[in-house]
């Protein structure tokens, strides 16, 4: 069981086959991890891992850091877009016990503020077990506009499902705690 003076296990996700290959430098995972570490002022590890695309593959990490590494937190950035190979959301669904829609929405509502093609992400958060999944773009500046939409719920829902207690820093991220 998780207590406020734990450290949280964060751990980024970056699905990519080209970044997987070496041939294209990841630029998801760094982006989230600055984001996360300007953010968050609670003691955190972050683990980094490169996978290719695909669905089984996504679900078994998923899985392997959820349940065997007890992952407070999980951003998972690529294969969210429409393409044949984008298929995070459905590894997602695949494993998760509870979807957390509303991430999704947010996430979409506040880039498309910035980008048309938005519309065609499709972002969604999830829960497995003591583990909040979230699905990120993969550009650091979309990471960071998504992100600044939704982390001030990521507190609390890491509270109520019995995960690491994290705090931010509120000149960022506002993080919204119901009055006891």
């Amino acid at each position: 069981m998780s207590s406020q003076s734990q450290t949280a296990h964060i751990a980024i996700v970056t699905v990519s086959d080209r970044a997987s290959r070496g041939e294209y430098e990841d630029k998801g995972g760094p982006g989230a991890e600055d984001w996360l570490r300007a953010t968050i002022t609670s003691p955190i590890e972050i683990t980094r891992i490169i996978i290719p695309d695909g669905r089984e593959i996504v679900a078994e990490t998923l899985c392997d850091l959820a349940d065997d590494r007890a992952a407070d937190l999980i951003l998972i950035t690529g294969g969210t877009g429409p393409s044949p190979r984008d298929l995070t959301p459905e590894a997602m669904a695949d494993v998760m016990e509870k979807e957390l829609p509303g991430f999704g929405e947010e996430m979409r509502r506040a880039s498309l503020r910035e980008v048309p093609t938005a519309i065609l992400s499709r972002q969604t958060a999830g829960i497995r077990g003591a583990t909040l999944m979230i699905t990120i773009p993969g550009k650091p500046s979309a990471i960071a506009t998504c992100l600044d939409a939704v982390f001030a719920a990521v507190p609390y829902c890491l509270d109520l499902i019995g995960a690491a207690r994290i705090e931010t820093d509120p000149r960022r991220i506002v993080a919204f705690r119901p009055k006891a």
